[in-house]
């Protein structure tokens, strides 16, 4: 089980993970061992809420192909093991990215002593630039 959220915890039986080779160097290892992990997970055939899933459908990532399944890779490690861990915590940070809900901004407006204070500002501002002007000799 993997748990997202107190509420939402996902079925081993959602979540596909096979073992494939992983790519780049590291020689003989590399060659011979299968420890990268595949991890498909189809979104509409999921048991998670349908907020969850509206959501993660019209969200734009390339991990997420047209039909509604993710697909996340994880190589970084040496051992299967490390990495089913990772691509599990990654799909679960993805899934719980879109469970979070902003709040709404409240637009405020300034009090009134701040924009007398404001206006005083500016007034003797004026004044001390009106100052400046040229010397007139009569």
């Amino acid at each position: 089980m993997l748990q997202i959220s107190s509420r939402v915890v996902l079925q081993d039986d959602e979540i596909e993970l096979s073992a494939i080779r992983a790519q780049g160097a590291g020689g003989q290892n590399v060659n011979k061992v299968s420890s990268a992990v595949h991890l498909r997970f189809d979104i509409r055939a999921s048991s998670l809420p349908e907020i969850y899933k509206t959501r993660l459908l019209a969200l734009s990532d390339n991990r997420i192909t047209k039909q509604g399944v993710i697909i996340i890779k994880g190589q970084q490690y040496r051992t299967q093991e490390q990495n089913r861990e990772d691509v599990l915590q990654r799909l679960a940070a993805l899934i719980r990215s879109q469970g979070y809900v902003e709040k709404t901004r409240v637009p405020t407006k300034p009090s009134r002593n701040s924009q007398k204070k404001r206006m005083d500002r500016k007034t003797r501002h004026g004044q001390t630039k009106a100052l400046r002007g040229k010397v007139r000799s009569e």
